[in-house]
């Protein structure tokens, strides 16, 4: 029983460590190695080495600096191996030196931020950007990655050799840029931190990627990015967002895994930490006078974050702030939740004849948003076989358990009677961020 508990301990101890410790480990190696390949390779032969000797030696005070020096020997041990002539053996001697040496202003440089620059370089292909983050910043497998993108695994496999390749044959750096190049930079970076934030946050894509320390990993990351571009309002923004849509983390799912609602949320449970920081940083980048996507989006997240109660939500301001969202973001997704906001602000049948324009349209054709959209608008008016055809057609195209649980609660209030669920459809990732979410 004793040796039973213990080797569960050192399970969930190597779990976390994998869940905080690999985009770490794996940039080291690459800063020190120059070969992703390698660096992918000896950082799991590391957590390999754990799951063999933690149970015997005990789990280690400092995981990740124990998990990195095992993959640099390892990394060591490869290249003396395979080594050809003396230039090989004195680049295995350099990767004994445990620590990078300060920058001229004495900081040392984040491993991981120079990753995402490099994943980010404007060389490359934004879908081979993502995967390349999912890869190598959130620990993703190739498989995973190639069902998020729906595309076979050995397609993905290939996907990212060719990118690591492009990486190698065109001399990309792997370093954070000067500052001059930062702005060119700064649009994918910010895009994909809000990615790996949203597959942590929202658990989208099923249990096997349900990732929820990716969201604290792309806060960190948006905040060391943050103290490195100190003029640039959108990372100011990105990070306020993203501090704004994590403080209400625990209450956007109930205990039977079923999505609660904004207007259901225990608001008493928000952390105010992250709230007060959140709108201290939005209201710095706001005096820069220079909105942004990220600002935008985040003052909308702050008017739902200090509302005390769900009536108190100045529904007006939210949709106004969505007509300015619009000239960045000129998409149906944010047209939608322009609907929405202005159905609450106006009355439902404002919001339906919106919604019911995108319909019209077919833009957004397969999205099981607009149809919950309708849905609840028609049944605020009454409109009750209209709204149970609109959550019907929702239901089936829902992506997640807990939006599913949602609509067939909504549909078993307006029906009276239970309603069966088909299986869940496959989610495609095919872009590099998602669109901001409904008020849920």
């Amino acid at each position: 029983m004793e040796e039973h508990g213990r080797d569960a301990a050192v399970e969930a101890a190597v779990a976390q460590a994998f869940r905080e410790e690999w985009s770490l480990v794996v940039a080291t190696l690459i800063r020190v190695t120059g070969d992703w390949d390698l660096a992918e390779e000896c950082a799991q032969d590391a957590f390999t080495l754990a799951v063999r000797t933690w149970p015997r030696d005990g789990i280690p005070t400092r995981p990740g600096a124990w998990l990195t020096t095992a993959a640099r020997n390892r990394a060591v041990d490869r290249i003396r191996r395979d080594a050809v002539g003396a230039g090989k053996l004195r680049e295995a001697a350099r990767m004994i030196v445990p620590d990078e040496p300060p920058t001229d202003d004495g900081t040392v440089p984040d491993d991981r931020l120079r990753l995402i620059f490099t994943c980010c370089h404007p060389a490359l292909a934004v879908e081979a950007q993502v995967a390349l983050a999912l890869r190598t910043l959130a620990g993703l497998s190739t498989a995973e990655i190639a069902r998020a993108f729906l595309v076979p695994e050995a397609t993905m496999s290939q996907r990212l050799v060719r990118v690591k390749r492009k990486i190698r044959s065109a001399g990309i750096p792997y370093r954070v840029p000067p500052a001059h190049l930062l702005p060119e930079r700064t649009a994918a970076v910010l895009g994909v931190l809000y990615l790996l934030f949203n597959e942590g946050y929202t658990a989208s894509a099923g249990p096997d990627l349900q990732r929820p320390d990716l969201a604290a990993e792309a806060i960190r990351l948006a905040r060391v990015l943050a103290h490195l571009m100190p003029d640039e309002p959108e990372a100011s923004g990105l990070l306020a967002l993203l501090l704004l849509q994590h403080a209400r983390r625990a209450t956007r799912v109930a205990g039977n895994g079923e999505l609660v609602p904004l207007e259901e949320q225990d608001r008493g449970r928000w952390d105010a930490a992250a709230i007060t920081e959140g709108t201290t940083l939005l209201e710095a980048a706001l005096r820069r006078h220079n909105p942004g996507p990220y600002q935008v989006q985040a003052a909308i997240a702050a008017c739902h974050a200090t509302a005390a109660r769900a009536a108190d939500t100045d529904w007006a301001q939210i949709a106004g702030l969505y007509r300015e969202l619009r000239r960045h973001l000129p998409t149906p997704v944010v047209e939608l939740n322009h609907a929405v906001a202005a159905g609450m602000a106006f009355g439902p049948g404002t919001g339906l004849a919106l919604a019911d324009e995108l319909t019209a349209r077919g833009t957004l054709a397969g999205y099981h948003l607009l149809p919950a959209t309708r849905a609840d608008f028609l049944r605020r008016l009454g409109r009750t076989a209209e709204a149970h055809t609109a959550y019907t057609e929702a239901l089936d195209l829902a992506r997640t358990d807990a939006e599913r649980g949602y609509l067939r609660r909504r549909l078993a209030e307006i029906s009276g009677a239970e309603v069966s669920v088909p299986a869940p459809p496959v989610r495609r990732l095919d872009k590099p961020t998602r669109e901001p979410e409904g008020p849920r």
